[in-house]
Formats: structure tokens, sequence, C-alpha cells
């Protein structure tokens, strides 16, 4: 069995880069810093070196040079985020046998390692091929770009952030880890939540959904663990949980911090036990479920603020992924603007052909407070309105065209700061620290007002993050 050393201080990258290797037939270890990596490289024999050219202690490059000095004919893979054919070019100078760019396309990974020790089979080494970085996420045809990967409704885009996102889906997804999605609403957490359980071993199984935003305490037990006739008023027969139901496959909780500590702490036990009971029953019954949650509020910071239980974030938190922001994806506009327009042409029968280049401009200057979701709900409107043809800047809703007339502005641009009614900060004489802080208070409440309440919108442009924000928030409640 061939082995890989990786040589990388992302600890999640090492494990699920280890993980996808093992299970193609590699034995692989892992070392968090270049020195460790050159201390294991000297202590056991491995056949191939993957190795991050950004590290902690040193750059991949004098890794490179220490381990051929160890061994002139070990085989060197750098990994870089640094897309640029400089960056290539003095690795392989240095004795690389290729690169490969973020993000990580696992086929591709396989496919250089596979090379390499084939080259090596045949009698040695020879120079790798000199190939311009990857920069549309392993697809070199446009036609390949945006393809369906697990259902109608996920779109692999060309951004750099959705890149980043389908190589975090494709390492994750065969593993059993639970995983914290985090994103504003209307990113698309439940597409994603479904493309990782269709993605995994479990793809033939369940995947089960559940809303924890507005559920009760007894309502969110209920539809959990479900529960027996007569457990509570109007449990008129027995009723199967999600539990049961996602049984073999994936339960996906949505708006997870909303749960009472009581569900927490019956969550948390299932969890661990992998036993539950319905409510109001006194049978025990087994459940193998992967539980992928979601969130737009930091579960760390909602535990240390006491909303949420620790033992059940560390529960959950064995992968978190965050989900870009439509704003931050702007390569992939037009991209989901034709996708979105296919399927309304679908659904209302219709051959709309395109938009007109204003439209698309439009487009591309609007920052979408409501993601991908009002995106699709504005191209949906737009084909309503189009009889034929192009779509028209006329078929728009006005906030779309006017974005200064509804409050809204264009990415990386300072707001406008309007005047709003003082809040009482403190009930004290005025003073400089008092005058300040309700000049910060006036700041803050108009930025979100124009960003529609998008708290993670409002800290980008307050260029703060969205942890101080809520500190900032709560300190203003009297």
């Amino acid at each position: 069995m061939k082995r890989i050393l990786i040589i990388d201080d992302d600890m999640d990258m090492c494990n699920l880069l280890g993980r996808f290797l093992q299970k193609k037939g590699y034995e692989t270890e892992a070392s968090h810093s270049g020195n460790k990596g050159i201390a294991k490289f000297k202590e056991s024999k491995f056949d191939v070196v993957l190795c991050d050219f950004r590290l902690g202690d040193k750059e991949g490059r004098e890794v490179l040079k220490e381990l051929k000095n160890i061994d002139p004919y070990a085989i060197v893979i750098i990994i870089t985020g640094y897309s640029d054919i400089k960056t290539a070019v003095d690795v392989i100078k240095a004795g690389a046998f290729d690169y490969i760019t973020k993000p990580l396309i696992p086929e591709e990974v396989l496919n250089v390692i596979s090379r390499a020790l084939q080259q090596s089979a045949e009698g040695g080494i020879e120079a790798p091929r000199m190939t311009a970085p990857n920069t549309a996420g392993g697809q070199s045809s446009s036609k390949k770009i945006g393809k369906l990967v697990g259902d109608d409704d996920f779109l692999v885009g060309q951004s750099p952030a959705t890149r980043e996102l389908y190589r975090q889906i494709e390492l994750v997804a065969p593993t059993n880890y639970s995983i914290i999605l985090y994103g504003e609403s209307g990113t698309g957490k439940e597409v994603i939540a479904r493309t990782i359980h269709q993605n995994s071993a479990r793809k033939d199984k369940p995947f089960v959904a559940m809303d924890c935003g507005t559920l009760s305490k007894e309502l969110a037990g209920s539809e959990l663990f479900g529960h027996v006739k007569g457990a509570f008023t109007g449990a008129q027969n027995d009723k199967e949980g999600h539990f049961e139901l996602a049984n073999g496959g994936t339960l996906f909780l949505d708006e997870v911090a909303n749960l009472s500590v009581e569900i927490q702490a019956a969550l948390l036990r299932v969890i661990q036990e992998r036993k539950f009971k319905r409510v109001g029953g006194v049978k025990e019954m087994e459940t193998d479920v992967r539980i992928i949650v979601a969130s737009n509020e930091n579960l760390q910071e909602a535990y240390r603020k006491g909303k949420f239980r620790e033992d059940l974030f560390h529960r959950f938190n064995e992968f978190s992924i965050v989900l870009p922001a439509f704003r931050q994806r702007r390569e992939d506009v037009p991209l989901f603007a034709e996708f979105f327009l296919s399927r309304a042409n679908k659904e209302l029968n219709k051959e709309v052909a395109g938009f007109e280049p204003e439209v698309m401009q439009i487009f591309l200057n609007y920052p979408w407070p409501g993601n991908l979701r009002e995106f699709r709900n504005v191209i949906r409107r737009a084909a309503l309105l189009t009889s034929s043809g192009l779509v028209s800047s006329r078929v728009l809703p006005a906030e779309i065209v006017d974005t200064n007339g509804y409050g809204f502005i264009q990415v990386n641009e300072t707001p406008t700061i309007a005047p709003v009614q003082h809040h009482p900060i403190a009930h004290k004489e005025t003073d400089l620290k008092n005058a300040a802080a309700q000049a910060e208070y006036d700041t803050i409440m108009n930025v979100l007002k124009q960003v529609n309440y998008n708290k993670s919108r409002a800290a980008e442009i307050l260029k703060i993050d969205r942890k101080t924000l809520y500190n900032k928030i709560k300190s203003y409640q009297p």
C-alpha cells in the first residue's frame, strides 16, 4: 500500500484529505507544521508528500528543499492557494513534482498522485506538465461550469467562494461527520444539506428536514421524537418523529439555535446514546442518523451567552461550512440568472430568451440582502411579466432598479447616514461619553435599516465583526 504524508496546518483539511485518500487505497499520515512534517519524513518512508505552500512555521518551498536534501528522489506535490504561474514555476524549479491549486478537486488530487507514482515506477520522475492554474473548479469547459450536482436546486458556479464551498462539500459528504451550516437567510442551507446527503453513503436512505425556528417546546419534542396517543391534549394517535423517519439517513435541523434548553438536553442524549423515547412513551427506540444543523447565528457565541448547550455544540461541530452570501459571488450572477430563468420558463411554459445588458448590470450592482432566494423570486416575477424576447428593467421591482430609493447600497460603498429618532442610551446628564454612545447607536441603526436588518451585511459595512455588532446591540437594550 502506497504511503502519503500530508503536511498542512489546517487540521480539518488533513483529516478530510486523509480519509478521502484512505478510501482510495492509500495509507496516510498527517503533520500540522513544516518542521514536524520534515521530522516525520526522516523517521519513515513515504511514497508521496502533499505539502501546503503556506504553513505556520515556514513556506512549502523551504519544506520541499529540506525533503529533497533527505531524499533527492522524494515525490513532493505542493498545494497552493496562490493561483499564479510564478508560484508554480518556483516550486517546480525547486524540485516539486507538480502543484495543485486551491480549492482542491479530489479527482485532480488523485490524478496528480497517480501520475507521479506511475512515472516513478517507470524509472524516474519527469518534469511535470506546465499547465495554467485551475480557474474554474476543475472544469475547463464553460458548459461544465454550473452543472447540477445532487438535484435541480443546486448549481455549481465559478466564483472562488463557490468553488471553495463545493470543495468542502466534496470532502465532507462521504464522511459521517455532523455538520454545522452557517449562512444568511436565503443562501440555500437546506439545498447544501441535501447535496451533502446525496453525495454520501446514506443517499439511498431518507433525508428529513425540520425547521426549528417557530416550534414550541411541546411541538418540537413531538416533531423530533414522535408521541404516543394521549401524550398531551390533541394527541389522538401515535406519531412517528423525525428521528424515526430519517433512520439510516440524514436529519437536517434548520435554525437549531431556537430550540429550547429542555429539547437541547433531550437531543444531546439521543446523539450520545442513539436511543430515544416518544413523548409520553416508555419504549426505547434506536436510531442511526447523520445530523446536519443550520444557523444564521454563531452557535459558539450562543453557548458563551448561555443560549445554547456547549456540549451539544461540540457534538454538532465536527465540521462547519460557511455559505457565502450572494453578494460575495458576483461571478455567479449571470449563471444563476440563466439558471433561474430556465426554470421559470419551464414553470410558466414560456420562452423568454434572456436579459437586456442593462438588466444584468442592475443585477451585478444590487447587494441582494435576500441572497439567492430573493434573486430567484425577482427573476420568476420578471419572467411572468415578460411576454417574449428579453427581460427589461421595466419589469423589475423598483427597489432593484433604484437601490438608493429603497435604502440599499452598492457593495463596498459607504452608506449615507440619515437622522433617526434617538434612543435613550442612558438616563444621565449629557456628557461626551454619552454623546459618543448615542452617535454610535444612531449609525448602527441607520445601517441596519439600509440593509433590511441583515446583521452580517451591516457588520461588513461598519467594518466590525458580527460578534461585536451583536454585543453592541445587546448593550443598547434597556
